[in-house]
């Protein structure tokens, strides 16, 4: 959410960051519907000091045996009450006109979130690790002839329809392992608060992590309301919600694996194979809750998180500064991982790590109050995949691969799955 403030303050400023995400203007119509709400409440002020004043005066006129000025002041009283109430109620509409308005507005850009258009203009800061090379066709994990027959669409689709996927055996257990290998990580190595979340949602939740009214669409609701959150972002940086935190609690930092949905509304034929875009999967999340001053260090301190764990698996990887056309809603700058998948001869997005600043802190009044006493101030919070299961699971299939169908296991996972390294060509583990 903006602060409509620095808006009136500068509009020049806030239409100049609408057009960097390629954006129109949208300045003039906010101001104007709040120059029409300051309006109301101003009229319904003065209104209420004559209905006040008018008040005072009917006694006296009582007092003095005055009916004809007691009659007058009395309608009068009524009349500006009448006044008030329809004033007031016309501007607590024009108010949630405006807060609406500025909930479908994106977050600004930082300023050295590089200009472009689409994913194209995205801007490589980092390349780690070797791209196998392979004596054979490397294929994708779901051709790989020790995972096929534990890989299984069909009966997804029978029971859930498309893009879903079930695990059995081997495969199901290394997906397992990656989530807890993740979340071991983040809790005994990088000092996160591990959280077991609710994966159903209120209202607010949604709203205050900007995934409404915007993009309802792309979440799922159920029939009496709650929704499936899109990610444990939501829960978890909702606990901070019209909380005054003391600043030296900060930062507050948390980790959660969770299944996450998501509708793909938009999507249709996008990556309809195997199992890289789902309607279900899970994934491990990072949430950072921060002092503004710290909130760009926490954002790299979070990418290294996500870095740590795919160079600790020994995945090939990238990461790409977005571009402002490419960057999410709610973004001011996000870092995308991309691990190397072989069967696509590329590099595909396994981890988002984006602070938001105060954006989402202004949605669900999110303060913390400063050490020398001064006015709570909006804190500034960040999320990021730490990583996507599923996704993970692909590089880590693909990257081991061999040249019979069997796979070669990252090391680190060896203590999850009873120090077994290898899935066989059968599927199971050696």
């Amino acid at each position: 959410m903006h602060d409509i403030r620095a808006i009136r303050e500068n509009p020049a400023a806030f239409d100049a960051a609408l057009a960097r995400r390629g954006d129109a203007p949208a300045s003039a119509e906010v101001l104007k519907l709040d120059e029409a709400r300051r309006g109301k409440i101003a009229a319904a002020e003065a209104a209420q000091a004559e209905q006040n004043k008018a008040s005072k005066l009917v006694g006296a006129a009582k007092a003095k045996g005055d009916e004809t000025e007691f009659e007058r002041l009395r309608a009068l009283v009524g009349e500006k009450k009448t006044e008030v109430a329809a004033m007031q109620a016309a501007a607590k509409e024009l108010d949630a006109q405006l807060t609406d308005m500025l909930a479908r507005i994106p977050n600004s850009p930082a300023e050295d979130v590089p200009q472009g258009t689409d994913e194209a203009d995205n801007v490589e800061v980092k390349k780690w690790g070797h791209i196998p090379s392979f004596d054979f066709t490397p294929v994708e994990h779901f051709e790989i002839k020790g995972v096929a027959s534990s890989m299984d669409f069909e009966t997804a689709a029978k029971t859930s329809g498309a893009r879903f996927v079930m695990l059995k055996g081997a495969v199901a257990r290394i997906h397992r392992a990656l989530a807890q290998f993740m979340l071991d990580t983040h809790v005994d190595q990088n000092g996160l608060t591990e959280v077991n979340t609710p994966v159903l949602v209120k209202d607010e939740a949604m709203y205050g992590t900007d995934k409404l009214p915007k993009f309802g669409e792309d979440s799922y609701q159920t029939t009496n309301g709650w929704w499936l959150v899109p990610t444990s972002e939501v829960p978890l940086t909702y606990t901070a919600a019209d909380d005054v935190l003391d600043e030296g609690d900060l930062p507050k930092r948390y980790t959660a694996h969770t299944l996450c949905f998501r509708s793909e509304a938009g999507s249709a034929g996008r990556d309809t194979s195997g199992m890289l875009r789902q309607h279900q999967f899970e994934k491990v999340e990072m949430v950072s809750v921060t002092h503004p001053d710290e909130s760009d260090a926490e954002q790299k301190r979070m990418l290294g998180c996500a870095e740590g764990i795919l160079e600790a698996l020994g995945i090939p990887y990238r990461t790409v500064i977005l571009c402002t056309g490419d960057m999410g809603f709610g973004a001011r700058r996000t870092f995308d991982i991309e691990a190397w998948v072989p069967g696509q001869n590329t590099y595909r997005e396994i981890s988002s790590v984006s602070t938001t600043g105060d954006f989402q802190a202004r949605r669900m009044n999110a303060r913390f109050k400063p050490r020398d006493g001064g006015k709570p101030q909006f804190v500034h919070t960040l999320n990021g995949s730490g990583l996507a299961v599923g996704r993970c699971l692909i590089a880590v299939l693909e990257n081991g691969q061999q040249a019979d169908g069997s796979v070669i296991l990252p090391e680190a996972l060896g203590q999850y799955l009873g120090g077994k390294t290898r899935l066989t060509t059968e599927g199971a583990l050696a």
